[in-house]
């Protein structure tokens, strides 16, 4: 199943992580697009005085982690977020938002 640029989940894993609280799980276009989706996200919550972290993941590897403290956002390809399966692993955590 091909997914779109904007199918976004945002997971609540308190109480099933000790590591965070929320996963969003991002696809992209492709590899190029991750690059201002991954800058937009980090300058928007510099504005609100939360900074990035950690920062794992290239474009070009199909994956970017960015860690937000309580917040991890995964970028994927949509070949590379079928092959991790975040959904599938993670699926005991509510959803709070979906995004198609």
């Amino acid at each position: 199943m091909e997914r779109q640029a904007s199918d976004v989940l945002l997971l609540d894993l308190a109480g099933l992580a000790t590591f965070d609280d929320y996963f969003v799980i991002a696809t992209c276009l492709n590899p190029r697009h991750m690059i201002p989706v991954a800058e937009s996200l980090d300058e928007t919550m510099s504005l609100v005085d939360i900074d990035c972290l950690h920062r794992e993941g290239t474009p070009d590897s199909g994956w970017i982690l960015l860690d937000f403290g309580d917040v991890i956002v995964h970028l994927f390809t949509d070949e590379v977020r079928q092959r991790y399966g975040l959904e599938q692993l993670w699926s005991a955590a509510p959803t709070i938002l979906r995004i198609q």
